[in-house]
């Protein structure tokens, strides 16, 4: 806003200071013209008085009597008054002023040689009446100049007319003077000589042209003064005597009376002095009217360009109030959208549901307010162009998420295709496992089924990145340990993966199972990965009693700090779908998971070298275990399952299909994996007693019927037999009864397999489903039976 009312005002102030100083050079001009103007009117009396001293020294030295010499005395004392008085005048000018400088140089000059002059013309017996004369007229001439000097410049020609016309007045009173002179000398010299007669006709006739020069100059009021001072006897007798000098002709003697001469000739000087006197006092009101005039109008000028300069504060003030209150909200406006409706848009967009949204529609509806709707100017026009570009940007932003929906949509389409044929592998691996008793064959197996899991694992990713759980409906919660042994069944190298101390006490929520499974594989892998290949990587579980943190510490070369920190900002924020989600998979899809399950995963230096990263799960999804149920930790298995080497086979969970529900809602039921171990017997009494896994007990029954007795006719036997018993008795069902049309009757609950199915009790009152859970129980149904798995698949066994 200051820059606003800033502009005007200083091109204001700039123009109106050119005025102002055009002004004050006017109003200092005019006060210059009057103090030349009253140096003019001293400058014509002093003239004047010199003209009469001059007249006088003439007669003094023509004649030389005591009456001549008082005379002389008393002109000189009139003339001194006179110099004082322009003197004082003479000192008000300027001193850079350069009206007549030299002109007033030359008078200055002049009126410092008058004490010679008058010196001389006392004492000299023999002086010349002409040199003498001669050096005064020089003088007078020099004063005359000037008051017709002063008239240049001056912009109004009434006072430069006045001013010159009162010059003009300055030369008819020294023609006259010239002829008083001249006829002196003439009667000094006892004859008229021709070069006299022609000082006579000059002066005669540079009285005429001075006098038609002021009539022309004068305004009628002045003409009437003039006409007013020509007239009386006086002028009568000059009139005579001059046409008498006139007749007179060259060689013979004047018949004139010198002192009737000088008297008449003064008589008429004085007339005029006293008409130009009159004039330079109008000349002087013209000038000091003009001088308050231009004062006056410099002072309104002033005053006006103070007015404007105020009203245009007030104008610009109000005008760039009313531009910055548009603009502050045009700005707000813009900040809103910027930061509050166009971040809530994006976050709209990101939702599942936004691959249905029209992107010209959804943008027309999120800015169908503008800016600055009311308005046509350059602000209302950028109010318009910012609304154009929010829709640009919610169209664009449409369009983009509608493009990622269809990217997941594909994701998760490939990914289900792909993980059937996942499924349909580890069903064939699985019945040539069921079979096979070659170790190197049934490792070669493990390697497939471990590879093929490995597959389902990229799956299940793809299901991530598309916005998929991958969980399946589960019932129970799953311990700590057998979720470790679940995500180390899902990497490559899950030999070289070391599980330390575990808390036994603690299960992970049924309904998160599968993510926190997902979640830790993908940790694992990148550990194993990312490492030497015969190092070793750490995983360890404690309870915090608020939450469970998981470290997987490997021993690779490390992680620089900014790369440390690129990657926990990854994990914290993961992208979008894009390629380079794709590309860096593993760690998008744990920072969707956590995210999803509001886990926190973060990377950070190993203790000693290698990268340590930590997962820390919620209470939400972590639940107690009772004592019974406690999963023993590494390190505390029996003897006997010490003793196999068979490593324990890798897990493999199997995606089911969702049906709109998050993966939270989705669990498998899951088979006892830990049995009790036998009672204590004398032989191994002291020991402790410890929990053995059943796939190491059913295993190593499984080999150790090739060191049997061979005489020992004893088949294999497990304690699932009964339970396979009962479901192979499906494949041959036994007709009791049939309907009347001939159809055979199930009898209920024939072919339950014991363990199977837990029945539930009967509730009280009947419990609202959710028929998106029903749907995705359906599928996931639907997609075991078109699997035909056969073996019932838990956490702890293939």
């Amino acid at each position: 806003m200051r820059l606003i009312v800033a502009a005007p005002l200083v091109a204001v102030i700039g123009f109106a200071g050119l005025a102002l100083t055009e002004s004050a050079r006017q109003t200092t001009r005019a006060s210059d013209l009057e103090v030349l103007a009253r140096l003019g009117t001293e400058a014509g009396d002093l003239a004047y008085r010199l003209q009469r001293e001059r007249i006088a020294a003439a007669d003094l030295l023509t004649y030389a009597a005591p009456p001549q010499q008082e005379a002389f005395g008393a002109e000189m004392a009139a003339t001194d008054d006179a110099v004082a008085r322009y003197q004082r005048q003479r000192d008000r000018v300027p001193a850079d002023s350069d009206a007549s400088r030299a002109l007033l140089g030359n008078i200055d000059t002049a009126l410092k040689g008058l004490a010679p002059l008058r010196t001389q013309v006392r004492t000299a017996a023999q002086a010349s009446v002409s040199a003498m004369t001669f050096s005064y007229r020089i003088v007078i001439a020099d004063l005359i100049n000037f008051r017709e000097n002063v008239s240049h410049g001056v912009v109004n020609a009434n006072l430069a007319d006045g001013i010159r016309a009162s010059a003009a007045l300055s030369k008819t009173a020294e023609a006259i003077g010239q002829q008083q002179v001249a006829v002196l000398r003439a009667v000094a010299a006892g004859e008229l000589t021709p070069a006299m007669q022609q000082d006579i006709t000059a002066a005669r006739t540079s009285y005429i042209d001075a006098s038609l020069s002021f009539l022309a100059l004068a305004p009628p009021e002045w003409s009437v003064w003039w006409e007013q001072a020509g007239t009386g006897k006086e002028a009568l007798a000059l009139q005579r005597m001059q046409d008498q000098v006139s007749r007179a002709q060259p060689g013979t003697r004047l018949q004139l009376e010198t002192p009737a001469w000088v008297s008449t000739t003064q008589e008429r000087a004085a007339r005029l002095s006293e008409l130009r006197g009159r004039v330079d006092v109008a000349v002087l009101d013209d000038v000091r009217g003009a001088y308050v005039d231009q004062r006056r109008r410099a002072i309104a000028e002033a005053v006006g360009v103070l007015l404007a300069l105020l009203l245009t504060a007030l104008v610009t003030w109000a005008v760039a109030r009313q531009i910055t209150r548009r603009l502050r909200r045009l700005r707000d406006a813009a900040n809103a959208v910027a930061f509050e409706q166009l971040p809530a848009v994006v976050a709209r967009l990101q939702r599942p549901d936004s691959s249905t949204v029209d992107p010209h529609e959804f943008a027309r509806q999120q800015s169908t307010t503008a800016l600055e709707p009311s308005s046509d100017d350059e602000i209302g026009e950028l109010g318009q162009a910012f609304s154009a570009v929010h829709r640009a940007a919610v169209r664009t932003a449409a369009e983009q998420a509608v493009m990622r929906a269809n990217t997941a949509d594909i994701f998760i389409h490939l990914s289900r295709r792909e993980q059937r044929l996942v499924d349909a592998v580890l069903a064939q691996v699985d019945r040539v496992e069921r079979d096979e008793t070659d170790p190197d064959r049934l490792h070669q197996l493990y390697t497939l089924d471990n590879l093929a899991t490995r597959m389902g694992r990229i799956n299940a990713s793809l299901l991530v990145l598309g916005g998929v759980g991958v969980g399946r409906v589960r019932q129970h919660d799953v311990p700590l340990q057998q979720v470790l042994q679940a995500a180390l069944s899902q990497i490559e190298h899950y030999a070289r993966i070391r599980i330390g101390m575990v808390d036994g006490d603690v299960a992970v929520a049924a309904k998160t199972v599968d993510e926190v499974v997902h979640l830790l594989a993908e940790l694992m892998d990148n550990a194993t990965t990312y490492s030497a290949p015969g190092s070793e990587a750490w995983v360890s579980g404690r309870s915090l009693g608020d939450r469970v943190i998981v470290q997987i510490s490997d021993e690779g070369v490390g992680l620089s700090p900014p790369r440390l920190q690129q990657l926990n900002e990854l994990l914290a924020h993961p992208p979008a779908i894009d390629v380079a989600a794709v590309r860096a998979m593993g760690l998008v899809v744990v920072g969707q998971l956590a995210g999803r399950l509001g886990a926190t995963v973060q990377l950070r230096r190993g203790p000693r070298r290698g990268t340590l990263a930590e997962a820390t799960l919620p209470a939400a999804m972590i639940r107690s275990l009772p004592p019974e149920e406690y999963v023993l930790a590494p390190g505390r298995l029996s003897r006997r399952s010490a003793r196999t080497h068979v490593p324990p086979p890798p897990y493999r969970p199997r995606p089911e299909p969702t049906a709109g529900r998050p993966p939270a809602e989705r669990t498998l039921p899951a088979a006892p994996v830990f049995r009790p171990a036998p009672t204590p017997t004398p032989t191994n009494r002291g020991e402790a007693p410890t929990e053995e896994l059943l796939i190491f007990e059913q295993v190593n029954h499984w080999f150790q019927n090739d060191v049997v007795d061979g005489h020992d006719s004893q088949e294999w036997s497990s304690p699932a037999d009964e339970a396979w018993q009962t479901a192979a008795q499906a494949q041959t069902p036994e007709v009791a009864t049939t309907t009347k049309t001939g159809l055979p009757k199930r009898q209920p609950q024939r072919h339950l397999v014991p363990g199977g199915v837990t029945v539930p009790q009967q509730q009280q009152r009947s419990e609202y489903r959710d028929p998106a859970q029903v749907a995705t129980a359906m599928a996931a149904y639907a997609r075991g039976v078109a699997s035909r798995r056969r073996t019932p698949i838990n956490l702890g066994n293939k």
